[in-house]
C-alpha cells in the first residue's frame, strides 16, 4: 500500500453516463470507473501511481463492453499510453511499478463533427460497420468513437422518450381518477344515471336482488314506449292525423287506428336483434322473386301477366302454411318491370324520405309514418338503413276498404350500381301483439333498382301481400281479387308516371309546343306545383282512409251516393268552413282510354259538366308532364253563352298503366295570374273535383297463383265458378267537393245533399248519353 494517501477523481462524462441512464445491481464494485487525475498542490504536480480497473459500458444493453464514452457535450475519454511504455520493470521490483500507469485523456468533438454525426443519426439511427468507417474516416475519428457516441445518443433518445410517456401516462391516471370520483359521486346520490331507478343502498338490502331487477327492466319499458307514444301523438315524420282543420265523422276509428300503432311501436322496441335476422332473410327471398323465371313465375297466355307457382314458391322458400291462415287469409302475388325516368340516389331518396314516398304514390298512400329508425344507414345512399313503418293503402274510392300495413325497410346496395329495398311485415317476431291489429301483412316485397348509366334506372317491382279476407263491393270485386287493385303494376305505374313528372317540372330545355300560355320556368313550375297538390288533396278526400266517414245516400233513380264532411279550420290550401264530398261509382262498357279522352277534351266538356253553365271552354295554358299526351296541366276559361260570366278552371290530367283521373277546380283568376307569373302557389284556396278511371278487371280474372289447391289462392272464393274473359270495361269514379258553409261549425242540411246528389246525378247521365252507354 502506498504511503501517499490516493486521490480519485471520478470521469465526468462516464459518471454522469452512469448515474443518469444505468442502474448498477451491486453498487460501485462491478461497473466502478476510477480514473487517475492530475492534483494541482502549491503549484507543483504529483502523479499517482495507482491500480484502476476501467470497463467500457454499453449504452444498448448495460453490458461491459469497453471504456465508456460521452458524445452528448462532445466528450469523449482516451486511454493514454503510459509513461516508460506499456510493461515496466524496476530492478527493485517496487509493487508501484507492477500496475500499469493509466492516464485518461478526454477528447472533445467539435461542432463539425457533432453535426456530421447528428445529420447521419437522422438517417440511420443504427449505422453499420461500413458507414461508421466512412464516417471516421472524414471527421478525423477513430471507428469506435463514432460507435460509442451512436450508442449513447440512442440511448438519450430512448430516455427522454420514456419520459415522455411517463408523463402521458400520468395524464392519464389523473383523469382516471377524476372520473373515478365522479362516478362516486353519482354513486352516492342513490340513484341510477341511466333509467332513474334508486339504487339498493343499505336500507333496501331487504330487497331481493330479482325484485330490483324487475323493477329496472320495468322503468326501462316505460320509458321506451313513453318516448315512442310522444313520438306517434305528435306525428312522426310524414305522419298524417286528424286534425280540427279536417275533422270527420271518423276520429274514433282514426284514434283506434293511432292506438293500434302505439300498441306495436311499444311492442317493436324490444326486438330489433331479431328484425336484422328477419330484413335479411327477406332481402334473400325478394332477391330471388325477383331474378327467378319458371317455373317460380309463369306469364299467362291470356294476360300476359306474370302468375306466382305457388308450390314452386312453398318449396324454394321452406313455407309453412296452416289451414287456418288460408281461410283467413287471401294471398296477392305480382312482378313487374319496367324502366323509370329518374336517377337512381334520388329514388333511394324517395323511398326512405317517407314525405317523399307519400308525395310519389298519391293515389295509393293516404297515411305513412316512419315509426323507428333501426339503422340509418352509411354513405350518400345510406345502404344499410333499416326502419319500421306504418302506410295506410287505398284505392281512389270508399267503396273498397283501405289496407292498414306494418311493415321493416331495409336499404342495401347489392353491386355497383344496383340496390335493393325489400319491405316485409314484423309480425312473425313479435310475439305478443295480437292478430286482430294487423289486417294487412307484407310477404318480401319490394324492388331491384338497376342504373342504366343514362339518367334512367331498371326497376324490377315484387308485390306479395297476405291480407285478411273482406267483403268487397260488387263492382270492385274482379278488380281487387285479380291482385291489380294493389299490385306490382299499380305501384310500378305510379312511380313511372310521378317520375315523368318530376322530370318535366325540373326540365329547363322543355318545347315551347309543351308549355303554352306560360312564359317563364319559375311560372311553369308554379302551375304545375299547383296542380300536383290539387291531385294529391282529390286523392285523399276521395279514398277510404280511416280519417273520414262515408255515409250512404240514396240519389235519382236510386243512384248509390257516398257522401262526407270534414271542417277546415286553418289549412289555406282550401277554402275555410265546411266542406261536402259526394262520390258515386259506375260500370260502364267502355275501355278507359276512350273514357278518358272523353273527360279531358274541352270541346266536349259542356256536354257533362253542369256546374259552370257555360258552353264556350277555350284552354289557354297546356303543359305537359310526361310522354303520353294524357298526363297534363291545362287552364281553361269557360264563359256563359252571353259572355257575362267568365270562370278559370285548371285541370291536372294523369295515365298510368292502371290507372287514369281527370281532376279540377275552378280557381280566382287574380290568384291564378299571379301563380302563371311565377308567384308561390301554397297558400291558393282550391277544392278538386274529377273522375278516377280504372280497367274493369275482367280481362283479368285468372288464379293469382298456380297450386295444387286452386281454390285457397284463386282470384275468386271457394266454390266460385271462374268467370269467362271478356272485353275490358272502365270502373269510374265520380267525385264532387263543394264549400257548403263558411263557417265550420255549421251542419248539414238535407238541401245542400239533395243539391250534390242532383249534380252527382245529371253528371253521369250526361256522360251516358254522350257515350251512348246503356244503364249497367
Amino acid at each position: 500500500m502506498s504511503d501517499h494517501p490516493q486521490h480519485y477523481y471520478p470521469s465526468p462524462a462516464l459518471s454522469l453516463s452512469l448515474a443518469g441512464i444505468f442502474r448498477r445491481d451491486d453498487g460501485a464494485s462491478n461497473a466502478e470507473v476510477v480514473e487517475a487525475g492530475e492534483e494541482a498542490s502549491g503549484g507543483g504536480e504529483r502523479r499517482d501511481n495507482t491500480t484502476t480497473t476501467v470497463h467500457e459500458i454499453s449504452s444498448e444493453n448495460s453490458g461491459l463492453i469497453g471504456r465508456s464514452s460521452r458524445s452528448d457535450d462532445g466528450l469523449f475519454d482516451e486511454e493514454a499510453e503510459p509513461e516508460g511504455g506499456d510493461d515496466v520493470e524496476g530492478d527493485d521490483g517496487d509493487n508501484n511499478k507492477k500496475n500499469k500507469k493509466k492516464r485518461k485523456r478526454y477528447h472533445r468533438h467539435t461542432a463539425e463533427q457533432i453535426r456530421e454525426m447528428e445529420a447521419l443519426f437522422k438517417e440511420s439511427p443504427h449505422p453499420d460497420e461500413k458507414q461508421r468507417q466512412q464516417l471516421s474516416q472524414q471527421l478525423g475519428l477513430a471507428p469506435r468513437q463514432v460507435k460509442f457516441w451512436f450508442q449513447n445518443r440512442r440511448t438519450q433518445i430512448k430516455a427522454i422518450q420514456e419520459r415522455h410517456e411517463n408523463l402521458l401516462l400520468k395524464s392519464e391516471i389523473d383523469k382516471l381518477r377524476e372520473e373515478n370520483e365522479a362516478l362516486r359521486g353519482i354513486i352516492n346520490k342513490s340513484c341510477c344515471p341511466n333509467c332513474g331507478v334508486p339504487t339498493i343502498s343499505s336500507s333496501d338490502a331487504s330487497i331481493p336482488p330479482e325484485e330490483h331487477q324487475l323493477r329496472v327492466e320495468n322503468v326501462k319499458l316505460k320509458s321506451e314506449i313513453e318516448k315512442l307514444r310522444k313520438a306517434v301523438g305528435k306525428g312522426p315524420q310524414g305522419m298524417t292525423t286528424a286534425s280540427p282543420s279536417s275533422s270527420s265523422l271518423g276520429n274514433e276509428q282514426g284514434m283506434e287506428n293511432r292506438s293500434c300503432m302505439e300498441i306495436y311501436s311499444g311492442i317493436f322496441g324490444l326486438q330489433k336483434t331479431r328484425i336484422m335476422e328477419l330484413v335479411n332473410k327477406a332481402m334473400e327471398e325478394l332477391i330471388k322473386m325477383a331474378t327467378i323465371q319458371e317455373p317460380l313465375w309463369v306469364r299467362s297466355v291470356e294476360t300476359g301477366r306474370q302468375i306466382l307457382n305457388y308450390d314452386e314458391y312453398v318449396k324454394e322458400f321452406n313455407v309453412e302454411l296452416s289451414s287456418s291462415s288460408s281461410k283467413r287469409y287471401s294471398i296477392e302475388a305480382s312482378r313487374e318491370t319496367a324502366v323509370v325516368f329518374l336517377d337512381l340516389p334520388r329514388i333511394l331518396q324517395i323511398f326512405l324520405d317517407v314525405n317523399q314516398w307519400k308525395e310519389m304514390f298519391p293515389s295509393l298512400i293516404s297515411k305513412a309514418a316512419i315509426v323507428d329508425v333501426i339503422c340509418s344507414g352509411e354513405g350518400a345512399n345510406r345502404d344499410g338503413t333499416v326502419q319500421l313503418m306504418f302506410s295506410e293503402v287505398q284505392m281512389v274510392t270508399p267503396m273498397v276498404g283501405s289496407r292498414e300495413v306494418y311493415f321493416v325497410r331495409y336499404c342495401k346496395k347489392l353491386k355497383e350500381e344496383e340496390w335493393a329495398i325489400v319491405d316485409v311485415s314484423i309480425e312473425n317476431v313479435q310475439d305478443t301483439i295480437e292478430a286482430s291489429l294487423l289486417k294487412c301483412r307484407k310477404r318480401p316485397s319490394g324492388c331491384i333498382i338497376q342504373d342504366t348509366n343514362n339518367g334512367h334506372c331498371k326497376v324490377t317491382w315484387v308485390e306479395h301481400i297476405e291480407c285478411e279476407k273482406s267483403t268487397v263491393h260488387t263492382m270492385y270485386r274482379s278488380i281487387v281479387k285479380s291482385g291489380l287493385a294493389f299490385g306490382a303494376r299499380r305501384w310500378l305505374g305510379t312511380l313511372q308516371q310521378q317520375c315523368q313528372r318530376l322530370m318535366f317540372v325540373m326540365a329547363t330545355n322543355v318545347p315551347m309546343k309543351e308549355s303554352v300560355g306560360v312564359g317563364t320556368a319559375a311560372g311553369r313550375k308554379s302551375v304545375m306545383r299547383l296542380a300536383q297538390r290539387m291531385s294529391k288533396n282529390f286523392c285523399h278526400a276521395v279514398g277510404a282512409s280511416s280519417l273520414h266517414t262515408w255515409s250512404k245516400y240514396s240519389g235519382e233513380n236510386g243512384l248509390d251516393i257516398r257522401v262526407s264532411s270534414r271542417k277546415n279550420l286553418s289549412d289555406r290550401g282550401e277554402p275555410l268552413g265546411l266542406i261536402l264530398c259526394a262520390v258515386s261509382c259506375a260500370s260502364l262498357p267502355l275501355s278507359p282510354r276512350l273514357l278518358v279522352d272523353f273527360l279531358r277534351d274541352e270541346a266536349r266538356r259542356s256536354q257533362w259538366q253542369v256546374t259552370t253553365g257555360g258552353e264556350h271552354v277555350r284552354s289557354f295554358v297546356n303543359l305537359a308532364k310526361g310522354k303520353d299526351r294524357g298526363n297534363a296541366v291545362t287552364i281553361m276559361e269557360v264563359k256563359s253563352k252571353d259572355e257575362s260570366n267568365c270562370t278559370w278552371i285548371l285541370q291536372d290530367s294523369s295515365t298510368s298503366t292502371y290507372e287514369s283521373t281527370v281532376v279540377y277546380a275552378p280557381v280566382d283568376i287574380t290568384r291564378m295570374q299571379s301563380v302563371i307569373a311565377g308567384c308561390d302557389s301554397s297558400d291558393v284556396p282550391i277544392l278538386p273535383s274529377g273522375f278516377s278511371v280504372i280497367p274493369d278487371g275482367l280481362d283479368a280474372i285468372r288464379p293469382l297463383m298456380i297450386t295444387s289447391s286452386s281454390s285457397m289462392h284463386r282470384g275468386g272464393e271457394e266454390g266460385e265458378e271462374e268467370e269467362k274473359n271478356t272485353e275490358g270495361g272502365s270502373l269510374l269514379t265520380i267525385a264532387f267537393q263543394a264549400l257548403v258553409s263558411t263557417c265550420p261549425s255549421d251542419k248539414l242540411t238535407h238541401e245542400s245533399l239533395e243539391s250534390v246528389s242532383s249534380v252527382m246525378s245529371c253528371t253521369l247521365r250526361n256522360i251516358k248519353t254522350s257515350l251512348q252507354c246503356d244503364d249497367s
